[in-house]
């Protein structure tokens, strides 16, 4: 957990998330070969690799096409009675056994039901949630999103970005705390902003459909007491990651994930 307050000169009404692509080693290699001819390209992205979370992602996806059959005791999510979508269950299980999570908490972000999944490093599903998301429907955010003024985002540009995000805990500029999960697009995940009664956020959270969700500038909102009994228990202390899942295109074009099948199941499809 970062003890220091994050701040960015001109984004005064912004909530910053620290974020960074995943790049594998072979990936490294390419840049290498590049430098000479776009050195500065090549020097932004290599400056911006986290580590050392940086080399899985690109690792798991050239095995996206091919499922892992695994035993019936073999390490998967577990959502007790929490029923999730197909997509969600997809990602949790492979972040268990890709060991994509590298032994941090991590969150799974579904935002075709609007719904969030918060577990621990081993996969254990601590509480699960309604949430609201960028009003427009999107995969990727705008470029220099998160330099602008609120006043200026239309509302098409209102995308919560898909993706695979480093998150960590911290306090945004009016000292609550919150869990930054994108901060080029500005985008973190807080507790639900109520401020505006017009825009009804309570009540939509407490709809029993997901379409009334798409509300917020990108933010990633949940009820106030999940935030504060999960999502705050369980990244104290520590960074986790976060999954956004896409609505436009595939989990597995995304993440590099791949299907983790028991033999049963193998053969019923055979």
């Amino acid at each position: 957990m970062s003890g220091k307050t994050m701040e960015r000169p001109g984004l005064s009404d912004w909530v910053r998330a620290c974020a960074h692509p995943p790049v594998g080693p072979w990936a490294l290699g390419l840049l290498l070969i590049t430098l000479a001819a776009q050195p500065a390209w090549a020097e932004a992205v290599v400056a911006q690799l986290p580590a050392p979370m940086a080399a899985q992602p690109l690792l798991a996806s050239a095995r996206q096409s091919v499922p892992r059959v695994v035993g019936p005791h073999a390490p998967r999510a577990h959502f007790g009675q929490t029923e999730p979508s197909r997509e969600a269950r997809h990602v949790a299980d492979w972040v268990v056994d890709s060991g994509d999570n590298g032994g941090m908490p991590f969150v799974v972000v579904d935002k075709v039901d609007a719904r969030v999944f918060v577990f621990d490093a081993r996969g254990q599903l601590q509480g699960a949630a309604s949430a609201l998301l960028g009003l427009a429907i999107g995969d990727e955010a705008v470029p220099g999103i998160g330099q602008r003024k609120l006043s200026s985002i239309r509302p098409e540009e209102r995308t919560t970005s898909a993706g695979r995000f480093v998150a960590t805990q911290d306090r945004n500029l009016q000292g609550k705390e919150i869990l930054w999960v994108d901060y080029d697009a500005a985008i973190s995940l807080h507790p639900v902003i109520t401020s505006n009664a017009t825009e009804r956020r309570a009540q939509r959270l407490d709809s029993p459909s997901p379409l009334d969700n798409r509300i917020s500038y990108g933010c990633i909102n949940v009820p106030a007491l999940f935030y504060k009994n999960v999502v705050s228990p369980a990244f104290r202390g520590t960074d986790g990651i976060v999954y956004v899942l896409p609505e436009t295109r595939s989990a597995r074009e995304v993440f590099g994930s791949y299907d983790v099948v028991d033999e049963e199941q193998r053969q019923a499809v055979r």
